[in-house]
């Protein structure tokens, strides 16, 4: 009995000792805006930031005074640090660029990458992560804010079971006023206006977002062309790079038109379906607009948010990387997906520049 009883505590003790253990996360990279989402979740006990990789040390102690965050974490090698601190996986928070070197370091220690969309912004590096990711068995995810949208969900749903017949047109408007309009940092204005780190302008910070859910609704399917026109309305500004892209993804039965600017007069992320059927419209994170039969109305809905982990990347990231959630491989964070939303992407650029539709082989 006494035996029993022990057995049973020990296995109640490890049980809750696993629950409770924090997926040890490392950050790569602080020049990337999006990058305080990690420090503005302090109330969240699934991970612990065991270090920091920045080379600007300026940068670095800008970040340490604002977040009252331990200098020891800090590193200006990225190798080093991996080495010393052991994490189980690494958000890099860099240009767009450089994520290949972050997964170039992580893989081979088996240590799982989350970046910030794209994935790349070549095609050639996206499929240099894809073939490491694979061949070292890591985790490699993409974040972009779409993917927490329960609207999104709620029309790819609607997809799914038939109820707006074949996907024919999808239009996605991305974007806002621009960078320096909205008061993005120096650093992060510096990574979106060169041409080699951020790989475009409004193509490659806003065009993404379409490639990515286009490629989601249609399960993976490659378009055939890719057609592309940009433009500077503001190149005072915006000297190096574009800030209006619009790009026309051509299926053998369906169309996207998707719309990035940095000229909205506000900050927009919306999606509308057309079906041979019926149509939905996800005009933010929770409101759908939905008409289903052509003998009815419009209608407007508001729908709850996706439940954890889905509304927190990182804590999504966790729950991936600690095995509690599997990404089936049409998943908006997984690599499939975005290795095609960079092939779209270089297409695009292509178009632009040369003035003609793209044909992918």
């Amino acid at each position: 009995m006494k035996s029993i009883l022990i057995t049973a505590f020990c296995a109640i003790f490890f049980t809750q000792a696993f629950a409770q253990q924090k997926v040890r996360i490392a950050i790569a990279g602080l020049s990337h805006g999006h990058v305080d989402w990690f420090f503005n979740r302090s109330d969240k006990t699934d991970i612990t930031l065991v270090g920091i990789y920045e080379p600007n040390k300026e940068l670095a102690e800008k970040y340490a005074k604002k977040y009252k965050i331990n200098p020891r974490l800090f590193f200006t090698d990225l190798a080093t640090m991996l080495d010393k601190v052991k994490p189980d996986a690494v958000s890099a928070f860099g240009a767009t660029n450089e994520h290949i070197a972050v997964v170039r370091a992580c893989a081979p220690r088996k240590i799982h990458v989350m970046v910030e969309k794209p994935l790349a912004t070549t095609l050639a590096d996206a499929k240099e992560i894809q073939s490491l990711a694979q061949a070292n068995g890591i985790h490699v995810l993409t974040n972009f804010e779409t993917s927490w949208y329960a609207s999104n969900q709620y029309v790819n749903n609607l997809v799914e079971e038939g109820k707006l017949g074949e996907i024919r047109k999808v239009v996605v408007n991305s974007g806002h006023q621009g960078p320096k309009e909205i008061n993005v940092s120096d650093e992060f204005f510096e990574i979106l206006t060169d041409p080699e780190k951020n790989g475009a302008g409004a193509l490659m910070d806003f065009g993404c977002y379409g490639a990515n859910l286009m490629t989601w609704l249609m399960k993976g399917e490659r378009p055939i062309s890719v057609t592309a026109v940009i433009h500077q309305n503001k190149p005072g500004i915006y000297k190096k790079v574009d800030d209006e892209a619009s790009i026309i993804l051509q299926y053998p039965k369906a169309q996207c038109i998707i719309q990035g600017s940095w000229n909205w007069p506000f900050s927009r992320k919306d999606m509308e379906v057309y079906g041979t059927k019926a149509y939905a419209i996800a005009v933010d994170a929770t409101t759908v607009h939905q008409r289903l039969a052509e003998n009815s109305p419009e209608e407007a809905m508001k729908i709850a948010p996706r439940p954890d982990p889905y509304t927190d990347p990182f804590a999504l990231f966790a729950s991936v990387v600690s095995g509690k959630l599997t990404l089936g491989k049409n998943d908006l964070y997984n690599l499939p997906i975005n290795v095609t939303v960079v092939e779209i992407l270089t297409a695009a650029k292509q178009s632009a520049a040369l003035n003609k539709t793209i044909f992918l082989k």
